[in-house]
């Protein structure tokens, strides 16, 4: 059980300093880098989506924008419950960024992450419902789900 407990200190341990360490008044991005592959590496969520926000934009001369492997690390990251993480992987599905495109799988992962949170989620779950995408066509549905967005604030 001790083990455990180290290397979860460990894990946030590592990207807790890259976010000091890219916060700070003259941020190093290039240790901030290699501390969240390192924290990625062994397995911390949190890392992966950071990096995937990277790949998916470019860092400067750091990170070359990489649409597959910022889909690569959302993946990682949405299998952890990551709302964010699942809102960008299905974008990138629906899309078809760094993916194969499907509609069905985007449809699949607004959901999710609408279940765990996410209000502009919401919002595109009624939206696939309005329109059919990935999912059958069910203007009722949509219209439960606009209602919700709508409530937390998100308009159409």
């Amino acid at each position: 059980m001790a083990s455990r407990r180290n290397t979860k200190v460990k894990l946030s341990q590592y990207y807790d300093q890259a976010l000091v360490v890219s916060q700070t008044a003259e941020p190093d991005f290039t240790k901030a880098l290699r501390l969240l592959n390192r924290a990625c590496n062994q397995g911390d969520h949190r890392a992966a989506y950071a990096l995937a926000t990277w790949y998916l934009h470019g860092k400067g001369n750091l990170v070359t924008k990489d649409l597959v492997r910022a889909a690569q690390l959302l993946r990682q990251a949405a299998e952890s419950d990551n709302p964010d993480a699942a809102y960008d992987l299905a974008v990138s599905y629906e899309k078809g960024m760094g993916v194969r495109k499907s509609e069905k799988r985007a449809a699949r992962l607004y959901l999710k992450a609408a279940l765990l949170g996410d209000k502009q989620s919401i919002y595109h779950v009624g939206r696939c419902y309005q329109h059919g995408v990935g999912v059958k066509r069910d203007r009722p549905i949509a219209e439960i789900w606009y209602n919700r967005a709508e409530k937390l604030g998100f308009r159409r």
